[in-house]
């Protein structure tokens, strides 16, 4: 389970300062942030976790498999073109079941980014889209062995140029990007966070996961290789989430 060290004074001796750039950048650029201790989102941007199926939530993990989905409605935060997704996950099968660990889907149109599951290789993490205009497999992809370990996995979607430079990392170290697609805009009153479907439409939509997901960030900038070793060891998250303390180690995870 996740270790969360809420000591300011400890926080402070480990980092040697008061708060650092990728603190800053978290403080600036985290627009969705669950942590599944509850149904709560803690930035305050998104709506309560919805369970659907079967879904649920336990011992500070959400759990999706075959049919049991979750989404986070009505979001209210900045427009995201830019974009991180990052998840903590540990799959229960390594079926190709072609779900999600995270999308950031919009509701009007068929216009989603995800951490996909398996739709294209078996046993690997891939940036699922929309007609597959955001999706490439990674030069560096790893073939999951079936330990029924932990993984962390993000994937960022950079700017360059007028289209994406996408980004997939396993455990902080980087699986290579490529470049595809042009740039989307998912804003306030029509995006959402789903787990285990892929994307959705109202309630019904393709993919399953069977997992259990100990904890999902998005971002609204593509994070750098630094920034994204630094959520896999633990960074600080000065960032205030509902009815909890103000500061605090973010993404510290012991099992």
């Amino acid at each position: 389970m996740r270790t969360k060290i809420y000591c300011v004074c400890a926080v402070l001796l480990m980092v040697g300062m008061p708060m650092s750039v990728f603190a800053q950048v978290q403080e600036d650029n985290l627009v969705g942030w669950w942590r599944f201790d509850s149904a709560k989102e803690e930035t305050g941007n998104f709506g309560d976790v919805v369970l659907h199926g079967g879904a649920t939530i336990e011992d500070g993990q959400l759990v999706v498999a075959n049919g049991k989905w979750a989404h986070s409605l009505d979001y209210t935060g900045p427009d995201i073109t830019e974009l991180t997704l990052a998840s903590w996950v540990t799959l229960d099968d390594y079926a190709k079941t072609n779900g999600s660990a995270l999308t950031l889907d919009e509701l009007s149109t068929d216009q989603f980014c995800g951490i996909v599951w398996a739709e294209r290789v078996n046993k690997q993490w891939m940036p699922g889209s929309s007609h597959f205009r955001r999706t490439d497999d990674f030069p560096n992809a790893v073939t999951e062995p079936e330990t029924g370990d932990r993984v962390f996995i993000a994937i960022t979607y950079k700017n360059v140029n007028n289209q994406y430079e996408i980004t997939g990392y396993r455990n902080g170290e980087s699986m290579g990007s490529f470049s595809r697609g042009d740039l989307r805009t998912w804003e306030a009153g029509d995006s959402e966070a789903i787990w285990g479907k892929r994307h959705v439409n109202g309630l019904a939509g393709p993919g399953d996961l069977n997992a259990h997901i100990e904890e999902s960030r998005i971002y609204n900038v593509a994070l750098t290789a630094d920034e994204i070793m630094s959520l896999h060891t633990g960074a600080l998250t000065p960032v205030e989430p509902q009815s909890k303390l103000a500061t605090q180690w973010g993404a510290l995870k012991a099992k």
